[in-house]
């Protein structure tokens, strides 16, 4: 028999300082030793017990003899080495803005459940361009039919941020370049069902907005560069249910505050949340905190110009990514002072970046001149894995 028998193992034990003796006699005493033992030996149980054991310990014996776990049978067979592959990837679908004057893809955001589905922001950032012919809609992209969106939403201003909803997948909430939020219900069509009043909105482009982790499923929070965080509740868009003004002087006014590009939210940390500046300078909050000031926990500074991607790593979320100017920047968030690891100073800027979700060490970055990068810094520190023109 090759299966040996299934025995569940308890481990139970006596302190053996010197046999098991009874309390009442000491084991220096010869003569007191002596006397016990022959006293157990004539005892019935004593002889049943150890027969006993003696066939279970055979059996383990002649169990050790069926079979040697340990031999190699199969020695003679060469591994055969796999080499390994260089790094590659393949464009599979190219989705193009079906409007005749071309606008920027500022936001995307995957259907949560299956992937197969793309709701795409666009609008164009500079500043008081001529809007005439420019068309204020965003899509919703199947990506097995990109030649025409499944869904056309018609926002009054240019979108900036779209997000799903991560509880509800026929919700998406925007944010708009006149600063103002809506959202939509896929079910009921391309028109929002609801739009914030511009008096209590921002008064800059939504560049982030984010759903929070809420029983209802209906909480998000957005920031802007005009320097404030609101957080909204869909069901009742007239006004925003808290604010937080960026202001790291904590002294709350707006106009020290510092206009935010990018905002970043984990749901495991749920009263947490990040904020990238046009300054460079990351902001770390927490929303639960007793007093506005104390809001803002610490910053983190590094970058000379905007931070435009700001994302933790979903493996180890103590550890983030930011991209800005002409490099990224991994930081953990101990350490204030500086960022532990960054890229070589490229020489374009880089636009964008994000985590893979499958390996923790490797990360995206996107520049201007229309590359992606794919990094792997167990790979490699100094350059990129891959790169690839789009």
């Amino acid at each position: 028999q090759v299966n040996t028998e299934w025995v569940e193992v308890e481990s139970c034990g006596v302190n053996h300082i010197e046999g098991g003796w009874p309390k009442d006699i000491n084991p220096q005493e010869l003569e007191q030793t002596t006397r016990f033992r022959k006293k157990v030996e004539k005892d019935e149980n004593y002889v049943n017990t150890i027969v006993h054991l003696g066939t279970l310990m055979e059996h383990c014996v002649k169990q050790n003899n069926a079979i040697n776990i340990y031999e190699e049978y199969f020695g003679e067979e060469e591994m055969a080495e796999v080499e390994d592959e260089p790094p590659s990837a393949k464009t599979i679908n190219v989705i193009r803005d079906p409007n005749l004057t071309k606008r920027t893809a500022t936001h995307l955001s995957w259907h949560p459940d299956t992937c197969k589905k793309l709701a795409v922001a666009y609008s164009s950032l500079e500043f008081q361009q001529n809007m005439k012919d420019m068309s204020f809609d965003s899509y919703i992209w199947d990506l097995e039919n990109p030649n025409k969106p499944e869904l056309v939403l018609k926002p009054s201003s240019p979108l900036v941020s779209l997000e799903y909803n991560p509880k509800d997948s026929h919700i998406l909430v925007g944010g708009c370049y006149n600063g103002q939020m809506a959202y939509w219900d896929t079910r009921k069509g391309g028109l929002p069902v609801e739009v914030s009043t511009v008096e209590v909105s921002h008064r800059d482009p939504v560049y982030g907005a984010i759903w929070l982790q809420s029983k209802t499923g209906t909480e998000c929070f957005s920031a802007s560069t005009d320097g404030q965080v609101l957080w909204w509740d869909i069901r009742k868009l007239s006004e925003p249910t808290e604010t937080l003004v960026l202001d790291i002087t904590r002294q709350g006014l707006l106009e020290n505050a510092l206009g935010a590009i990018t905002l970043e939210f984990e749901p495991t940390m749920p009263t947490k949340f990040m904020v990238g500046t046009e300054q460079g300078i990351v902001i770390a909050c927490n929303r639960k905190a007793k007093t506005p000031p104390e809001k803002i926990t610490s910053t983190y500074s590094g970058h000379h110009g905007p931070v435009y991607a700001l994302a933790r790593n979903p493996f180890y979320p103590k550890v983030f990514l930011t991209v800005g100017d002409w490099t990224a920047r991994i930081w953990s968030e101990e350490t204030k002072e500086s960022s532990i690891m960054w890229t070589k100073y490229h020489l374009s800027y880089l636009t964008d970046g994000c985590w893979s979700t499958v390996r923790p060490s490797v990360f995206f970055t996107t520049r201007s001149d229309g590359t992606l990068d794919v990094w792997d810094f167990l790979f490699k520190q100094k350059d990129p894995s891959l790169s690839l023109k789009v």
